[in-house]
């Protein structure tokens, strides 16, 4: 094989798995041998090396045995060279020092017992051989190691700084140093705090004013910037930052998964678990930590049934679930192809557990009357609902049919049939409604807790318990705004936003379905859990930003004004309502005003019959009658309002 230049020699070496591992024991074999030569001549010089030539070689031939032994012994030849670590230079030199001790006393015995002169070839020059020997066999493998990390980092790395400098900064350089092949080339650290000015890090600068980040970016012509995984908090709450990294161009990578010791202690050949962040990764928030193996022990081993688990909700809900072990779930939604994929991932993920996946509507009485009598479920997660405002806005006999109507079927079976909790999902849009949809999910979360009440007055205190939680906006769920504005943005634009002074709150579904769970488990009965969303979002905010992050230019914003029904900000808490605090710092108790249930349950009766007439004045100033704090905005329905005052 010719090579025209050593890059490509090197270049075809490091693209093979690796060197035989004999051929690695011939070099280590060889460099002993040369090595005595070069120490003899360091002490007696050309001429007399000369003269004993084939006596030193034949005693380094024999010693040689020795040290086959001791490296074989020690596995100083079975490691891949490129790959070589501290450890692998510790073998070797434990591999020398015990062959020199054999060979110490060997020699002793030749050199008294044999008739060969060796008066030059004495302990000194021995103890020298191995000291020059261990010399070389570490110089070899830092070179192979380093020229490795030359040709990785020249063919197609990226240069990236890293965010944060503590334990899972260091963890996360070292992962991606040790990757193969090379996907980044660590140029700097990014360090939030100040102490580490002027400081240095594994070989790279510790970047912390921000002046002076912004020049060494384009000086070291940074590609991408890691988030180490104990940081993400700080990043997230860093817009100056973040806005400095999107308008230059930065890519931003964050660990998928809190692995601060896993990345740490990892098999440096490991694929690394980063991820090119969207925007919802930069939404500043605070992560929730759920105790879910204590959430497991309240679910494992009981039958449960979760409506709508083909939702966003749902699904995920379905999800954490199966994760406690179940005894049995059953699965109901009424969107066929989304129920498909959730039976396909309960045979591939969960095989163990018993589950039926059904695809019918809640609305359905005599079905799920079916259902709880052959199922008898312990437990119930109620996530079936019509939820987007316009269409329910337009639809109000729809939106009682199935949210208020379907919630009072699931309701009264699970008293019928003894389910020990029912847990149901409702939103923040139910306080102080403004829209069809938000008010019919209030007269469910009246209907449940009324019923749960009148449950307690007459002493059946074993009867189901019924639990409501409240939250606002799930980061990624069908139909919201941020696969909205990512379709929007790959067709060029415009991103249409209602009004530029809009705001909403978000959670991630994964940490809003652990809330649910944790309230629903953990619940007595009778209480409306609201979440802490944490803080507010601008959604204009939130569209400039996505156009920035995906590179897109031109894409222009429109405002479109509000739709009906639709508020500038969501509340979770009616005015009048306080909190209670609860075992959890993210969830809290709402006292809300309590209705009689024989009262309560009269006119939701009325109001269902009304919406079967399909006549949407009629049902809407019934809803109205039920929920006096519900008074439409921007929407046909105003003059309701209008005829009470």
């Amino acid at each position: 094989m010719k090579f025209r230049h050593p890059y490509r020699l090197f270049s075809w070496y490091f693209k093979r798995k690796a060197l035989p591992y004999w051929t690695i024991l011939i070099l280590d074999c060889l460099i002993i041998y040369l090595s005595s030569f070069f120490a003899y001549w360091l002490a007696h010089g050309g001429a007399i090396t000369l003269q004993h030539f084939y006596t030193i070689s034949n005693v380094m031939l024999i010693y040689l045995a020795v040290c086959i032994v001791s490296f074989r012994i020690y596995s100083t030849y079975s490691g891949i060279i490129r790959y070589s670590s501290f450890v692998d230079l510790q073998r070797v030199a434990f591999a020398n020092i015990t062959s020199l001790a054999v060979i110490l006393v060997l020699h002793y015995g030749v050199y008294r017992l044999s008739d060969t002169k060796l008066e030059h070839l004495t302990s000194r020059h021995l103890i020298l051989t191995f000291f020059i020997a261990t010399a070389v066999m570490w110089a070899m493998r830092v070179l192979v190691k380093v020229m490795y990390d030359v040709v990785r980092t020249t063919e197609s790395s990226r240069r990236v700084y890293i965010y944060g400098v503590h334990d899972g900064g260091v963890a996360l350089a070292k992962s991606i140093r040790g990757q193969r092949p090379t996907r980044f080339t660590l140029s700097g650290f990014i360090a939030p705090d100040p102490h580490f000015a002027h400081h240095r890090l594994m070989g790279v600068k510790v970047h912390i004013e921000r002046s002076e980040l912004k020049e060494a970016l384009k000086r070291d012509k940074i590609e991408a910037v890691l988030v180490s995984p104990i940081r993400t908090r700080e990043f997230r709450n860093d817009e100056e930052l973040q806005d400095m990294l999107i308008s230059n161009n930065i890519k931003i990578y964050m660990v998928e998964q809190r692995v601060h010791e896993g990345l740490e202690n990892s098999d440096p050949g490991a694929a690394m678990p980063l991820k090119e962040v969207s925007v919802e990764d930069l939404l500043p928030r605070d992560e929730i930590e759920v105790d879910m193996e204590s959430v497991a022990n309240e679910l494992r081993g009981h039958r449960i049934l979760i409506t709508g688990s083909a939702g966003s909700i749902g699904s995920e809900i379905v999800n954490q679930v199966a994760q406690a072990k179940p005894a049995a779930l059953m699965l109901i939604d009424q969107a066929e192809t989304p129920e498909h994929d959730i039976r396909l991932l309960m045979s591939k993920q969960f095989p163990d557990i018993p589950c039926e996946t059904i695809v019918t509507s809640i609305c359905n009485q005599e079905r799920m009357e079916k259902i709880f009598r052959d199922f008898r479920p312990e437990y119930v997660f109620h996530a079936a609902a019509y939820k987007h405002v316009p269409m329910m806005e337009n639809n109000p006999s729809e939106a009682i049919h199935n949210n208020v109507y379907g919630t009072k079927v699931m309701a009264d079976l699970s008293v019928k049939y003894g389910t020990k909790k029912f847990v149901m999902i409702s939103t923040d849009k139910a306080v102080n409604p403004t829209n069809v949809m938000g008010c019919s999910k209030r007269i469910c979360e009246i209907y449940v807790q009324s019923l749960n009440n009148e449950l307690k007055r007459t002493g059946k205190t074993d009867s189901t318990q019924f639990v409501t939680t409240r939250f606002g906006n799930v980061l990624g769920s069908n139909g919201s705004v941020i696969p909205l504005f990512k379709q929007q943005i790959r067709n060029g634009g415009p991103v249409t936003v209602t009004d530029p002074n809009i705001i909403r709150f978000f959670m991630l579904i994964p940490e809003a379905c652990k809330l649910v769970l944790e309230a629903g488990t953990k619940g007595n009965g009778g209480e409306i859990f609201v979440f802490d969303m944490g803080k507010p979002v601008k959604i204009a905010d939130l569209a400039r930003r996505m156009i920035r992050l995906s590179g897109a230019e031109g894409v222009e914003i429109k405002f479109t004004g509000l739709r009906a029904g639709e508020k500038l900000y969501e509340e979770v808490l009616n005015d009048k309502e306080n909190t209670m605090p609860t075992f959890h710092e993210k969830i809290r108790i709402a006292s809300v005003r309590e209705y009689d249930f024989t009262e309560a349950s009269r006119k939701i009766d009325e109001l269902i019959s009304i919406a079967a007439q399909f006549d949407d004045m009629a049902t809407v100033a019934k809803m109205k009658e039920i929920v006096p704090e519900f008074k439409s905005n921007n929407s046909k329905y105003e003059v309701l309002d209008h005829k009470e005052e």
